[in-house]
C-alpha cells in the first residue's frame, strides 16, 4: 500500500475500476467523478485485474444505465456503476430484478439527499435508505479510508455470495472530502482474489450467462401458483451473506492492519449510553467520546458497517454489558413512519432477543449535509442522561414548529491536540478551491502529517462564496464538519469583510490574511468594520495583507488570484512546509494544469507564485482597533422582512441558526428576491460613454445577468446630478441613459464585447468596480424607479423595443458571460407577466431556483413568472401537465361565462363584455383587454346581483387570475432534451398542446461538469468523451418537424438576434407545440465568456450552426413552412472549432484523430446545411 491524498469518490472507483469489466453510468452530482476518475483511466490505458482496460457507457439517464447493467450481467461480464439521489431511485426497478436474479455486482453510491419540499445536492441517506428493500446487500463507509477498505469487501464478497451490493458514503462530507489514506494495490486486491479462489466463482457467474451455446430463459411471467415459493428460494443466499462479509473483512483487516466487523463497537467497555450510527457521522461521534471519555465519561459508539442483511446476532454482540440507553441516528426522514429505519431495525431486534431493559431513542441528523458537530454529539449523549431521553428526536436544528429539537448550544471541542484548521473564503470560480486541493496534495503526499480538506460551496454556478477547510496534523483525522475554530483564515474578496463575519472563527494568536488593496494601516481603518478590527486585536491574531488583484492583472492572469494567495499561504505557515520547498511543488503542480494551455500561461503562474514573497505585507495591529468603534459599516440589509427575516441570514453563513418556523412548509418562496443582494463581485464594471453610443440597446439585450437596462426619463424631469443622458431616438419628449448597477454585475464584459460604438469608439468601457459604484449605485436606484413609457404606437426594432420592457428575470447566480441566462431574460420581456415556467433540473434550475433567493421577478402590477422544477426526467411532462390543468380551469370558467352571458341577454352591453372574453379567451391580448373589462364589469354589477347570478358572478371573481390566457414554457438543456427527457420531450410535442420549449443547448451536461450528450457534436472533447465524440449530434429541431404540427426554430442571439425574437413570438402565438432551440456557449468550451455573443455569431458564420424556422401554419397557406435564416457560411470552420477548448485540447493530445474526427464534423455539418436548403428552396 501507498499513502496518497485523494476523496472518496476516487476511492471507490479506483477499487470498482479494478474488479469491473463494464460501467454503465449517468452523471449525477455528487457521484460524477467516480465515472469521470474511471473515464480518464481507461483513456489513459489503466488495466483492471484481468489486464483489460474498463469499458464505460454513458447513458441517455440512470434508468437506462440501471437497465444496461442488468443487460451486461445478464450477459456474464463484471458491472459496476455510480450513482446518487433521484438517479438510485430510477434505478430501483431493475435492482429488484438484478437482486431477484442473484446477478453479483457493487453499486457505488455517494448517498444524497433527496429533492422534496425542494432539491437539494447534499449529503444524507434517504436515498438509499428507499433501496432497503430491493434485495440488495448494504455496506456503508464512514470516511474516504473506509471507502476504498469497505469497497473492497464489497466487491469481494458479491462474487461469493452471489448477492448485490449498494457501497455508499455520505455524498460531499465523504465524498468530496479529499484524505490522506492508505491506497490498496491492485496487485494486493489481486492476491486476496486468489486467495480465497474467487476465479471459481466468476466462472460460474459467466456459465450463468445468456448464451445460444447453452441457452437458457429467464424473466419469464409466473402466476400465483408458484411466484412465492419461488421467491423464497433465495433465502439461503442472504442467510450465507453477512458470514461471507465478515470472512473478506477479515481479508482486509490482515492485508490493512484496520480492524471491520459487521458492527464496531468503540468507547468505553462498561458504557451504558451507546450511539447507533452510520456513515460519515460515525467519525465525529468517536472523535468525540474519545476527548469525552478521556474526561471520565462512559460513552460507546456502535458503528454499523453491513446495514442489510441486518444482523441481529452481530449487533448484540456489539452492545456492552452495561448498555441502559441506546440512541440510534438516522440521517434519513420517513413522514408518517413510526421511527427511521435504522431505530426500526434495532428495536426489532433488541425486542426480537428480549432484551426490553434498553431504552431506545431515535433521532434525525445530518438532512442535506446538515452539520452534525461535537457540540451535537454531546448533546445527544447528555439526553440519553436523562431519566426520560426525548425519542423521535432531531439534532443540529432548532425545530420549533413540533419541538423535536436538542439543545446543543453548549460548545465542545473535540480536535485532537497538535492539529492545524484552516479556513479560505472565495468567490466561486476564482480558482480558490482548486488552489486548496493542491495545497492539500503537496501537504498530504510531501509531508509525514495526514491531511484532510472539505468544500463549502453556495448554489451558484459562479461568483458565490466557497469555503475550504483544511486541516492537517500528525494522526489520523476524524473531523466530519467544519471548521469553527481556525489557526489561519484567508480572505480572498476585500468585499467579504463587510458581508461575512470570518474572523469570530479564528482563534487566540492565529493568522488572518486579506486580499485587498488596502496595504497599510491608515487604508485598512477607513476599509475595515470596527467589529472586524476588535476580533483582530482581541484575538492577538497576525494580520497580513496581499493585493492579489492587481498583481495578477500585471501578469496577465486576470481576477485568477489563486496562485498568488496560494503561495501566499505557504509563506505564512512555514511551520507545514519550508516555502521553498512549497514554491517547488507548487510549480510542479502549476505545470501539472497549466501545459496544455501553452508556456506563455505556465511561465505566469509561475511568476504568480514567486511574487507573494515581494508582495506580501504584515501588518502590526494598532492597540487601539480592540475598542474602536470607527470603520466601514458592515453591508446593509434591504428593508424587506422576508429578506432581513430569512434571506439575509443564509446569505451570510448564518442559515444554521434559523428555526423551522421561518420557512413554508411546501418549500415555497416569493419570487424577486435577487435584487436585494447587491454582491459588488465584479472587478471591472462597464462605463457608459454617450457620445458614442448609438441607442440600439444591444448590451441590453445580451447581458447575462439584466444589469446594464436602457432608461427613458421624461424631458425636463428631475434626476440626479450624475444621471448624464442624452435625446432618445425616436421617441419624442424622452431622454436616453444606459444604466448598470455595478452591484449586481458580474464584470463578465460581454456588453462591451458587442457594443458597436460610434466611428471605431465603444460606448461602454470596462472601468474598475470602486471608481463607478458609489456613483452608479444611485443612479441605478434612480432609474429602476422611473415609470415605464408605453412605446405600443412607436415605430422602434422589435430588438431594441424589448429592452424598454423590463427583465422579469435578473441578477441570477450563473456564469459570468453565461450563453443561456440572455435567452432566459428575453423570453420574460416579451410573455413574463403571463408566464408558467416548468424547469428541468440543471444549470437553469440552479441559476433560476436556488434558495435563498430568486432571480424571477414582477412587473410594476405584481405579474411575473411563475416558476417550478419537479425533476429533471420528468420536465416536459411537468409543463404539459401545468398546461392541462389551466385548460380544465378555464373551461370550467367558460362555462361559467357562458351561462352568465345567457342570463344577460337582456343586458346587451353585459353579455357583450363576457361574450368578448369568450371569443378572446385563447389570444394573449384579446384575453388581457377582455379580462380587465369583464372584471371591472362584474365587480360594478355584483351588487345588483343575487342568487344564481350572484354565485356565477362570485365563482367568475374567485377565478379571475385564470382569465388571462397563460404562455406555458418548458425550460431545460441538452442533457434534458436530447437525453434524459426526451422520451417525455417527444410524447408532449405529438400531443399537440400549446406549449412552449426552450432548449438552452451548450452541447454538454453543463450543470454535472461537462459530460458529452446527444448534443455534443464529433470531435468534441467532453467527460465519457475524451478523444473526442465519433458520432453525430442530434438533429433534435428536425425530429420535432416531422410531426408536421410542431413550431420549431433554432436560434443563436449572438447571430442574429431579429430572427431570434421573431421565432419566440410566432412560437408563442403558435396554437399548438413549439421548440426553440437556441446555441448558448458555455465555460465548458474552454472560451473567453466576454466572447460569448460573438462566438455564437461566429458559430453561424462558418456553418456550425443554422437558424431556421418551421413554422406549420405557413404550410396551411399553402406555403414552405421551413425558412433557413441563416445565409451561406463565410467563416473558416476549423478556425472557430480551433479556438474552443474542446477541440483545441484534442489536437494537441492526439492529432491524428483530431484531424480525422475534425474533418468529419465539418462534412456533418456540411450536410446538414444541405439538407437545410434543400427544404428551403434554396438548392
Amino acid at each position: 500500500m501507498t499513502k496518497m491524498t485523494i476523496d472518496g469518490n476516487t476511492a471507490a472507483s479506483h477499487v470498482a475500476y479494478a474488479f469491473s469489466e463494464v460501467a454503465a453510468i449517468y452523471p449525477i452530482t455528487p457521484s460524477s467523478p467516480m465515472a469521470e476518475s474511471a473515464d480518464e483511466w481507461a483513456t489513459q490505458g489503466r488495466v483492471n485485474m484481468w489486464g483489460q482496460k474498463l469499458r464505460i457507457a454513458e447513458m441517455q439517464s440512470e434508468g437506462g444505465a440501471a437497465g444496461a447493467v442488468h443487460g451486461s450481467l445478464s450477459a456474464g461480464a463484471l458491472t459496476t456503476t455510480y450513482t446518487a439521489s433521484q438517479g438510485l431511485l430510477l434505478m430501483i426497478p431493475n435492482m429488484y430484478k438484478i437482486s431477484g436474479e442473484l446477478l453479483p455486482m457493487v453499486m457505488h453510491v455517494s448517498a444524497r439527499a433527496l429533492a422534496a419540499h425542494s432539491l437539494n445536492i447534499f449529503g444524507d441517506h434517504q436515498d438509499v435508505m428507499a433501496c432497503r428493500q430491493t434485495g440488495f446487500a448494504m455496506i456503508a463507509g464512514c470516511s474516504v479510508q473506509e471507502v476504498m477498505d469497505l469497497a473492497l469487501v464489497a466487491h469481494l464478497s458479491t462474487l461469493r455470495a452471489r448477492v448485490p451490493f449498494i457501497n455508499f458514503f455520505d455524498g460531499f462530507r465523504t465524498s468530496h472530502e479529499v484524505s490522506k489514506i492508505d491506497v490498496i494495490s491492485y496487485e494486493e486486491m489481486k492476491a486476496i482474489f486468489d486467495k480465497k479462489g474467487l476465479a471459481k466463482d466468476v466462472a460460474e457467474f459467466r456459465a450463468r450467462a445468456l448464451n445460444p451455446e447453452h441457452p437458457i430463459q429467464r424473466g419469464t411471467a409466473q402466476n400465483g401458483d408458484t411466484y412465492f415459493q419461488n421467491r423464497e428460494t433465495a433465502n439461503s443466499y442472504y442467510l450465507a451473506t453477512p458470514a461471507i462479509v465478515q470472512e473478506m473483512m477479515d481479508e482486509v483487516s490482515a492485508l490493512t492492519g484496520r480492524s471491520y466487523h459487521l458492527f464496531d463497537y468503540v468507547g468505553a467497555p462498561d458504557a451504558e449510553e451507546v450511539i447507533v450510527i452510520m456513515g460519515s457521522g460515525a467519525e465525529t461521534v468517536e472523535e468525540s467520546i474519545n476527548k469525552l471519555n478521556a474526561q471520565g465519561k462512559k460513552y460507546g459508539l456502535i458503528k454499523v458497517r453491513l446495514y442489510r442483511p441486518f444482523v441481529t446476532d452481530a449487533f448484540i454482540a456489539a452492545i456492552p454489558k452495561t448498555c441502559k440507553k441506546m440512541a440510534v441516528l438516522d440521517r434519513t426522514k420517513e413522514p408518517g413512519s413510526l421511527g427511521e429505519p435504522l431505530y426500526l431495525d434495532v428495536c426489532t431486534a433488541l425486542l426480537e432477543k428480549g432484551l426490553k431493559d434498553i431504552t431506545v431513542v431515535g433521532g434525525r441528523y445530518g438532512l442535506g449535509s446538515k452539520e452534525f458537530n461535537p457540540s451535537m454529539v454531546l448533546s445527544v449523549y447528555k439526553n440519553l442522561e436523562k431519566k426520560k431521553p426525548k425519542n423521535h428526536f432531531t439534532v443540529g436544528i432548532y425545530e420549533d414548529v413540533t419541538n423535536t429539537s436538542l439543545d446543543f448550544s453548549e460548545k465542545f471541542d473535540a480536535a485532537p491536540a497538535g492539529s492545524t484548521s484552516c479556513k479560505f473564503y472565495g468567490l466561486g470560480s476564482d480558482g480558490t478551491v482548486g488552489a486548496n486541493k493542491n495545497s492539500i496534495k503537496i501537504i498530504g503526499d510531501h509531508t509525514d502529517m495526514y491531511a484532510q480538506a472539505y468544500f463549502f460551496y453556495d448554489s451558484k454556478k459562479s461568483g458565490g462564496i466557497t469555503v475550504s477547510h483544511l486541516r492537517f496534523g500528525k494522526t489520523p483525522i476524524q473531523s466530519e464538519y467544519l471548521i469553527d475554530a481556525a489557526d489561519f483564515i484567508a480572505c480572498h474578496n476585500p468585499s467579504y469583510v463587510i458581508r461575512y463575519d470570518m474572523v469570530s472563527d479564528l482563534k487566540e494568536g492565529g493568522s488572518f490574511l486579506l486580499n485587498a488593496p488596502w496595504t497599510t494601516v491608515e487604508e485598512l481603518n477607513a476599509n475595515l468594520p470596527a467589529k472586524v478590527k476588535n476580533a483582530l486585536a482581541k484575538k492577538h491574531a497576525k494580520l497580513y495583507v496581499i493585493d492579489a488583484i492587481s498583481v495578477a492583472g500585471k501578469l496577465g492572469l486576470g481576477n485568477r488570484t489563486n496562485t498568488i494567495l496560494q503561495s501566499a499561504f505557504f509563506l505564512i505557515n512555514e511551520q507545514i512546509l519550508p516555502y521553498s520547498e512549497a514554491v517547488d511543488l507548487m510549480k510542479k503542480m502549476a505545470y501539472k494544469s497549466f501545459a496544455r494551455k501553452g508556456d506563455a500561461v505556465v511561465q505566469m503562474n509561475y511568476a504568480a507564485i514567486d511574487s507573494a514573497k515581494e508582495h506580501l505585507v504584515k501588518i502590526d495591529i494598532p492597540a487601539d482597533w480592540a475598542t474602536t468603534t470607527e470603520g466601514a459599516e458592515m453591508v446593509k440589509l434591504a428593508d424587506n422582512d422576508y429578506f432581513k427575516g430569512v434571506v439575509a441570514p443564509i446569505l451570510a453563513l448564518e442559515g444554521d441558526k434559523l428555526p423551522s418556523s421561518a420557512f413554508n412548509a411546501d418549500g415555497s418562496v416569493p419570487t424577486g428576491t435577487t435584487k436585494f443582494e447587491k454582491r459588488g463581485v465584479a472587478v471591472m464594471v462597464p462605463k457608459w460613454i454617450k457620445e458614442n453610443c448609438v441607442q440600439c440597446n444591444q448590451c441590453s439585450f445580451v447581458c447575462p445577468h439584466a444589469c446594464i437596462r436602457p432608461a427613458l426619463v421624461a424631458d425636463g424631469a428631475e434626476k440626479p446630478e450624475a444621471f448624464e443622458t442624452k435625446p432618445a431616438l425616436g421617441v419624442k419628449g424622452y431622454q436616453f441613459r444606459m444604466q448598470v448597477s455595478p452591484l449586481d454585475c458580474m464584470g463578465c464584459g460581454v456588453c462591451a464585447d458587442v457594443c458597436p460604438g460610434m466611428k471605431g469608439n465603444k460606448a461602454l468601457v470596462m472601468t474598475p468596480f470602486e471608481e463607478l459604484e458609489a456613483v452608479e449605485a444611485k443612479n441605478w436606484e434612480y432609474a429602476v424607479d422611473l415609470p415605464e413609457v408605453d412605446l405600443s404606437e412607436v415605430k422602434m426594432a422589435d430588438v431594441k423595443k424589448s429592452q424598454f420592457t423590463p427583465s422579469l428575470f435578473e441578477f441570477s447566480g450563473a456564469c459570468a458571460g453565461c450563453g443561456e441566462t440572455p435567452y432566459v431574460k428575453v423570453v420574460t420581456q416579451l410573455f413574463g407577466d403571463r408566464m408558467i415556467i416548468a424547469n428541468a433540473t440543471g444549470c437553469s434550475s440552479i441559476y433560476g431556483g436556488s434558495s435563498p433567493t430568486c432571480p424571477y421577478t414582477v412587473n410594476k402590477q405584481g405579474h411575473g413568472p411563475a416558476w417550478a422544477n419537479s425533476l429533471f426526467e420528468d420536465n416536459a411532462e411537468f409543463g404539459y401537465g401545468m398546461n392541462l390543468a389551466y385548460k380544465a380551469r378555464r373551461n370550467a370558467l367558460k362555462d361559467k361565462v357562458s351561462k352568465l352571458a345567457e342570463m344577460w341577454a337582456e343586458y346587451p352591453e353585459c353579455k357583450a363584455i363576457l361574450e368578448a372574453w369568450i371569443n378572446g379567451m385563447d389570444d394573449a391580448e384579446a384575453s388581457k383587454k377582455a379580462a380587465a373589462a369583464l372584471v371591472a364589469d362584474l365587480e360594478k354589477c355584483k351588487a345588483e346581483c343575487e342568487g344564481e347570478e350572484l354565485k356565477l358572478v362570485e365563482e367568475i371573481l374567485a377565478d379571475k387570475d385564470c382569465l388571462v390566457k397563460k404562455s406555458f414554457w418548458i425550460f431545460g438543456g441538452d442533457g434534458w432534451a436530447y437525453d434524459i427527457g426526451y422520451g417525455g420531450l417527444d410524447h408532449v410535442l405529438a400531443s399537440g398542446e400549446d406549449v412552449n420549449v426552450l432548449v438552452l443547448d451548450t452541447e454538454v451536461y453543463s450543470n454535472t461538469g461537462g459530460q458529452a450528450s446527444k448534443s455534443t457534436p464529433i470531435g468534441a472533447v467532453a467527460k465519457f468523451a475524451s478523444s473526442g465524440k465519433r458520432v453525430k449530434k442530434k438533429d433534435l429541431g428536425m425530429i420535432a418537424a416531422t410531426y408536421g404540427y410542431v413550431y420549431v426554430a433554432q436560434c443563436a442571439m449572438g447571430a442574429d438576434k431579429a430572427q431570434l425574437v421573431k421565432a419566440l413570438k410566432e412560437a408563442e402565438a403558435y396554437h399548438g407545440p413549439s421548440l426553440i432551440i437556441c446555441y448558448a456557449p458555455c465555460i465548458n468550451h474552454g472560451i473567453k465568456m466576454a466572447k460569448s455573443q460573438s462566438e455564437e455569431k461566429a458559430a453561424v458564420d462558418c456553418g456550425y450552426w443554422q437558424l431556421y424556422r418551421y413554422n406549420p401554419e405557413l404550410k396551411e397557406k399553402g406555403e414552405n413552412p421551413f425558412t433557413l435564416d441563416s445565409k451561406d457560411p463565410t467563416g473558416d470552420y476549423q478556425a472557430f472549432i480551433m479556438g474552443e477548448t474542446r477541440y483545441a485540447s484534442l489536437k494537441k493530445t492526439q492529432p491524428a484523430i483530431a484531424e480525422e474526427l475534425f474533418k468529419e464534423t465539418e462534412e456533418s455539418s456540411k450536410e446538414r446545411l444541405a439538407g437545410y436548403k434543400k427544404m428551403a428552396g434554396k438548392e
